[in-house]
């Protein structure tokens, strides 16, 4: 499914997020309601139905946005409209942190893919938070440290890895356990997807899938990819930096 509506309506008007509402965010549970009264005056709920488009890159960056239910996918585009999935963002995470920190605008879209709720802060006032707060100071300070480093990780998968073990790769972050034992990615991800995160193009997932299948690495089922030979695909991906590194 191509979630490409640049729609912003939300499923119902802003309304407050009052501190009970903060507090059962993740960033915002260590803090007492003392202090989390200022923001509880700026922050706002806003929902949105699957496919709308939450921001996109290159606007202005006035809020930090904290989700509450759904789910949501970081993309980028480029001129000619090529797309790149960055990252899929679940109930506990945030965005928006990096252009409310820097003054710049969005580096990338925000797509919901399912119905979703967030609550949105203002930049000034969320900093305001963060600076006087050291607790807050260090939890922001480590998930963008994360930010960093899955990037790089990417970036290197993206620069040595050739198609294979890169689709390796994404495969293994993406399966969780199996009920019976085993790994899957569930639910089904469509080819076009699964080439928009690894940087190729839907064909050549299709037949890199089914040449994994044929060398007993992965089962393509209707509940989604079996991991057959989990351990399998990991070499593969070891294979791929070895032969980059000329080891």
């Amino acid at each position: 499914m191509r979630l490409r509506r640049r729609v912003k309506a939300a499923l119902w008007p802003d309304e407050p997020c009052l501190m009970d509402d903060l507090s059962r965010l993740a960033f915002f549970r260590p803090f007492s309601r003392a202090a989390l009264e200022s923001l509880s005056a700026v922050a706002r709920w806003r929902g949105f139905t699957p496919g709308q488009t939450v921001l996109e890159a290159g606007d202005p960056a006035p809020e930090v946005y904290f989700i509450a239910e759904g789910e949501l996918r970081v993309v980028s585009r480029s001129s000619g409209g090529h797309e790149m999935i960055l990252n899929e963002l679940h109930p506990g995470s945030f965005f928006g942190e990096i252009a409310a920190i820097d003054g710049g605008p969005r580096s990338a879209g925000i797509v919901a893919l399912t119905r979703a709720k967030v609550c949105a802060i203002a930049a000034t006032p969320f900093l305001e938070f963060a600076l006087s707060t050291p607790e807050a100071s260090h939890h922001l300070m480590r998930m963008l440290a994360a930010l960093v480093r899955e990037k790089d990780m990417r970036l290197l998968e993206l620069a040595v890895l050739p198609v294979r073990a890169r689709l390796a790769a994404l495969l293994l972050r993406l399966a969780r356990p199996r009920d019976g034992g085993g790994w899957i990615v569930s639910p089904p991800r469509p080819h076009h997807e699964l080439a928009a995160r690894i940087g190729t193009r839907r064909e050549v997932v299709s037949r890199t899938l089914g040449a994994m299948q044929r060398g007993g690495m992965v089962e393509l089922t209707r509940g989604g990819v079996v991991l057959s030979s989990r351990d399998g695909l990991e070499a593969e991906v070891e294979a791929g930096y070895r032969a980059a590194s000329g080891g």
